[in-house]
């Protein structure tokens, strides 16, 4: 017991609170309290547990709490409580059958009550001005105090005479044994330190905390005639009523000036509180007192009441010597932002044209036009050969020869559901591969078309591999590849109604559409 004491008050003087700090409530309340016994006795589960119960109790006490952090959340929570313990065991036989000598019932109290020291470490959410939730857990030291173990046994004897219709006789016995536990090492023997830990949750509404517990044992308390652990659980609910209220903590005021160190400037030297704690000096040397001071972090001039000589567009030139104080600039130039001669909105300092306007992303030139057709290059399809700006920049295509590629593209036949071209479309194509490659410039883009006939995704699958298959040809016949463009669109695109047969065959098609490089 004395040691527990000494731990309790070293852990309290380690803690950043003062003893003013502390808190003590008066502790008590019900529980219910039994013996978690293990041991290799054969039928014990089946025969012997069945018939044990819990024997109710109480505690009383009292407890301390000692704020750990400033923000009063966690705390540490010691208590000194006097505790109920032990268990019942009663058991009533069968006596409906004879027997000559019968128990009735055999009834036995194990009763023990300690003083216990639960050392709790304990979380408090606040849930309003007054009221919060307190959750704790912590190991616990318990002392023997008393105990006794009592029994009470009731047996029956029956004696038969000559005639045992007639001559039958009961005797009826009462037996009472009241034994008090003793202290120390031996057979039904309790030992005087018990350990274990404890669990304990709850609310708290201004001085009063109502909470519920667990504890259990962590060592065996009791020895045996026989070979078993005994360890003691309680499970039970506390009323707490605290006997004093924790004062506001008093700041901190090292130079003692009245204003507290978490708001002090100058915690280690005493000033005025217009100055945060801090002396009414001129801190930035200038000649103009802090209290006249708007600026007084700042050295300033006296014209000025001790600000810097202002800079109203904030471009680090000062008043007094910028010319263009309301638009800012750079000292280079005064003052005044870097001129734009050209005004494109690109500053001639990276303006490769300062003498006419351009766009930023040609550093201030405007937009070249390389083939000198008189569509610049951003707009220009074809920016390598000059063209004219109806075709966007490109050379234009003679009319007869898109209507001999429209021609090829009208007579390209399919084998029903394939790709493969059917030999009748050859010519067609071999005058398109003609084209193609009397004018290298020229590129080609075919797209493959269908009917809603079957489901949108085989006729997209398909159209895509008819206008490949027409690239294909076109590459046998020596054109290259990245001149031709091959696309599927499947029946997104029809030209008629498909709801007539008419309407689905002009929709399945193939369209080749010539570009100029």
């Amino acid at each position: 017991m004395k040691q527990t004491c000494t731990l309790l008050l070293i852990i309290l003087a380690l803690s950043n609170n003062t003893w003013s700090q502390v808190r003590v409530s008066l502790l008590g309340g019900p529980q219910s309290s039994s013996v978690n016994e293990t041991n290799d006795i054969p039928d014990w589960e089946k025969d012997k547990k069945p018939f044990y119960q819990n024997r109710s109790g109480f505690h009383l006490g009292f407890m301390l709490s000692a704020p750990l952090n400033s923000s009063q959340t966690v705390f540490f929570q010691p208590a000194f409580l006097y505790t109920t313990k032990g268990n019942k065991y009663y058991k009533q036989n069968d006596t409906t059958s004879y027997k000559p000598v019968d128990s009735v019932f055999y009834s036995n109290n194990f009763f023990t009550s300690y003083i216990e020291v639960p050392l709790n470490l304990a979380y408090r959410l606040k849930l309003g001005k007054k009221a919060g939730l307190m959750v704790s857990a912590g190991p616990y030291v318990s002392f023997f105090f008393n105990g006794k173990e009592t029994s009470a046994t009731r047996t029956f004897r029956r004696d038969m005479g000559a005639n045992p219709d007639y001559d039958l006789e009961e005797t009826v016995k009462n037996i009472n044994e009241e034994t008090i536990i003793e202290v120390g090492k031996g057979e039904n023997k309790i030992k005087t330190l018990d350990l274990g830990y404890n669990l304990r949750a709850g609310f708290d509404i201004g001085n009063v905390m109502l909470t519920g517990f667990y504890t259990e044992g962590l060592t065996s308390f009791y020895q045996s005639s026989y070979s078993a652990d005994f360890k003691n659980r309680v499970i039970g609910a506390s009323l707490s009523v605290w006997l004093n209220k924790i004062p506001p903590p008093v700041p901190r005021d090292l130079d003692a000036d009245g204003v507290p160190d978490k708001s002090d400037k100058c915690p280690e030297i005493a000033g005025l509180q217009k100055y945060l704690g801090c002396p009414a000096t001129d801190t930035d040397n200038d000649g103009v007192p802090d209290e006249s001071d708007p600026c007084p972090a700042v050295p300033g001039l006296v014209k000025y009441s001790g600000c810097p000589v202002p800079d109203a567009d904030n471009d680090g030139v000062n008043d007094e010597l910028d010319k263009c104080p309301a638009l800012a600039g750079t000292l280079k130039y005064e003052g005044c932002p870097i001129p734009d001669t050209d005004g494109d909105g690109i500053n001639d300092e990276i303006d490769q044209c300062p003498g006419e306007k351009g766009v930023t992303k040609y550093n201030g030139c405007p937009v070249p036009d390389k083939d000198g057709d008189g569509v610049n290059d951003d707009e220009d399809e074809c920016p390598g050969s000059a063209g004219v700006a109806a075709n966007k920049g490109c050379p234009e295509i003679r009319q007869e020869v898109i209507e001999k590629v429209n021609y090829a593209a009208k007579n390209i036949f399919f084998n029903t559901g394939s790709d493969q071209i059917q030999r009748k479309s050859y010519p067609g194509l071999d005058e398109v591969a003609t084209i193609m490659q009397k004018s290298p410039g020229l590129r080609l883009q075919i797209d493959g078309h269908s009917d809603n006939t079957g489901q949108a995704s085989g006729n997209l699958r398909l159209s895509q591999k008819r206008a490949e298959a027409v690239k294909k040809y076109l590459v046998s016949k020596g054109i290259a590849a990245d001149r031709l463009g091959a696309t599927g669109y499947g029946d997104q695109k029809p030209l008629a109604e498909n709801s007539t047969k008419l309407g689905q065959s002009t929709n399945r098609r193939v369209e080749m559409k010539l570009k100029q490089d």
